[in-house]
């Protein structure tokens, strides 16, 4: 009986000790908050509004600047013209578990904060909008910034800032950076300016060559630096880089030369690189007795082939590489044609044509290969088959990709094209695909996460659509498989305007732009997504259409029974999945007029996703 009740005890301490914890926790917030707030206000600022004291609740009693969600979680700090005059220091609220796992939102504006933005400020991830503008805020911007994925807006102008900016371009959602009235310099990042609804960094010292803005922005937008040339400013940029690499030269001409440690390594180099090179030559030597004589394809396909083993020539030997035929059967190292990204600038074909290969995937139209170059880049190369598309037409489809940048789609990093075959360079994805994560043996998917991702895809459609509709190039096969996942969980259409058209449909690419009914077919595979992300079936069970399946069971008026078991267990809105159920049911209309257009689309699931958002941050 004693052993029954001290477990009994035990068992009933527990809450006991549970709500002892959730104590301590909103103790150790509470503190934070008001340190950070002792920081910012300085000594001498005496503003009444600003009580936040340690016997009450930052959300129950509604400190000023201070907002919560329906979970009593802060989720903003709104400080806006709080006449402060302290310190920033955004480690106490980075370092704060608590904090960091739920802050969304930090602003700062027209105070007269000074300070800097420490490193910590990686470990806030949630952070959508830091709004500092107008402070006295000094020193340089720590790399960290650059992590946080799901930043929307960044404004630091009119502060003191200074040095290079991190690889803030890394953030794909970034949609507005104000930097102006800084002493920032260095290069500016290559933006996705088309995601760009405000961007400006003008009186800084920024110099070099401005990277392409697409038409998007103003020389407005970069006066006041002048080390900046090109486009839009009226100022020629070749000269200026000329002197400037001359300059270089010279100045490394003048140098004493290398020091005896640099000496001794450059030797260590050397010496390796022979040892490295001998080798290579012993191994090819005995390849070549071991290898067997490959007869020549007629049909002139890749043949899947190791740069270590020539020894088969079918396709189940793709496992250990590629290699290319063309016109001649030569390859030369020009023919790989890289669009403008820094991350395969040097790339060339004898690069793939080295590297081990496994390939990933198989249709009608060809096949996708990873590829592993010797730098440890990972990469995806699509072959396409049977494609009668001419090289100069082909050469122009890539530029106009190229140039309808999106940050949800998948641009080519390169390509290449011969009468035979069409090859095209991908980043690799490691997050796989929308159907993996679907169907696959996945963690939770949550209603949310969804929704976010329907968003993104319909938004990026909707661009390409709008982009490269006078030039009538669609993306001709919308499936949950050619929407890819990165690191952080981001979708990217991928493959967009290289599905093979049917001869009949086969048009010059500055021809009349094709008809509508094409367009409507990319809305009717994306009303497809939407109705496995919302029902988590397959597009084809067991000679089931999934299509036919969900209007049959919304006429008998079992909406409910659509859903995914799992979203209705999470209490998931039915409201807004029914609202969303419908938007599918219109994209998949059996008459092409009836569909909705892309931008359309946009409209509804934005105004789904709105509510959505509100219901979270507002519901109290």
């Amino acid at each position: 009986m004693e052993t029954i009740s001290n477990k009994l005890l035990v068992f009933l301490m527990i809450p006991f000790f549970l709500l002892n914890m959730i104590s301590c926790e909103e103790d150790e917030v509470k503190r934070t908050l008001i340190q950070f707030l002792t920081q910012l206000k300085g000594q001498q600022n005496n503003n009444s509004t600003l009580l936040w004291k340690l016997d009450t609740d930052p959300c129950k009693d509604q400190w000023n600047g201070v907002i919560c969600d329906a979970q009593m979680s802060i989720k903003r700090l709104d400080l806006y013209r709080f006449n402060l005059s302290g310190n920033l220091d955004v480690s106490l609220l980075c370092n704060s578990q608590p904090l960091a796992a739920s802050l969304t939102f930090l602003s700062l504006d027209d105070n007269n904060i000074s300070g800097g933005i420490a490193s910590e400020i990686g470990n806030c991830k949630q952070l959508t909008r830091i709004h500092l503008s107008g402070n006295q805020l000094a020193g340089n911007l720590p790399a960290s910034l650059a992590t946080l994925n799901n930043l929307k807006r960044l404004d630091l102008s009119n502060n003191k800032f200074s040095g290079p900016l991190p690889n803030l371009d890394r953030i794909s959602g970034l949609n507005m950076f104000l930097a102006q009235n800084n002493d920032f310099s260095g290069n500016i990042p290559a933006f996705y300016f088309s995601n760009f609804d405000k961007f400006n960094v003008s009186f800084n010292n920024f110099s070099g060559l401005i990277p392409d803005v697409q038409g998007y922005f103003s020389a407005d937008s970069f006066l006041g630096n002048p080390g900046l040339c090109g486009y839009p400013l009226q100022k020629n940029c070749s000269s200026q880089i000329l002197r400037s690499t001359s300059s270089k030269i010279s100045d490394e001409e003048k140098s004493k030369g290398p020091s005896k440690e640099q000496i001794l390594i450059y030797s260590g180099y050397a010496a390796l690189g022979v040892i490295i090179i001998l080798f290579v030559v012993l191994k090819l030597c005995i390849v070549k007795k071991r290898g067997k004589k490959i007869e020549a394809e007629s049909n002139g396909d890749i043949e899947k082939t190791s740069h270590v083993s020539r020894e088969s020539k079918s396709e189940e030997a793709s496992k250990s590489g590629f290699s290319v035929s063309s016109e001649n059967g030569m390859v030369s190292q020009q023919s790989l044609i890289v669009l403008a990204r820094p991350m395969v600038n040097e790339l060339k074909m004898e690069d793939l044509l080295r590297a081990p290969a496994e390939m990933i995937g198989r249709g009608k139209n060809g096949s996708l290969y990873k590829v592993m170059l010797t730098n440890g880049i990972v990469v995806v190369v699509k072959r396409i088959k049977d494609w009668s598309i001419s090289s100069v037409e082909f050469k122009q489809r890539m530029q106009l990709l190229n140039q309808a940048k999106h940050p949800h789609v998948l641009s080519p990093l390169a390509f290449y094209v011969s009468k035979q075959e069409k090859l095209l360079v991908y980043e690799y994805q490691q997050n796989g695909s929308l159907f993996k994560l679907l169907h696959g043996k996945s963690k939770t998917f949550d209603w949310t996460s969804r929704l976010g991702i329907a968003s993104s895809i319909a938004e990026a459609l909707a661009f390409m659509h709008q982009e490269l509709g006078q030039h009538g190039i669609i993306h001709g096969n919308m499936k949950s498989s050619n929407i890819l996942l990165n690191n952080n969980m981001e979708p990217f259409i991928s493959e967009y305007g290289t599905m093979p058209k049917d001869d009949h449909q086969q048009s010059s690419t500055f021809a009349t732009p094709i008809a509508n009914d094409a367009f409507k077919g990319d809305v009717y595979g994306f009303g497809v997504i939407l109705l496995e992300l919302l029902t988590g079936k397959l597009v084809k069970n067991d000679g089931i259409d999934l299509t036919d399946w969900v209007q049959s069971v919304v006429r008998e008026e079992w909406t409910g029974e659509v859903f995914d078991r799992s979203l209705l267990k999470e209490y998931a809105s039915e409201e807004r999945m029914v609202n969303m159920l419908q938007v599918a049911i219109r994209c998949v209309n059996r008459s092409l007029e009836a569909r909705p257009s892309m931008n359309q689309v946009v409209l509804m699931i934005n105004t789904i996703k709105d509510e959505e958002e509100k219901s979270l941050i507002y519901q109290v």
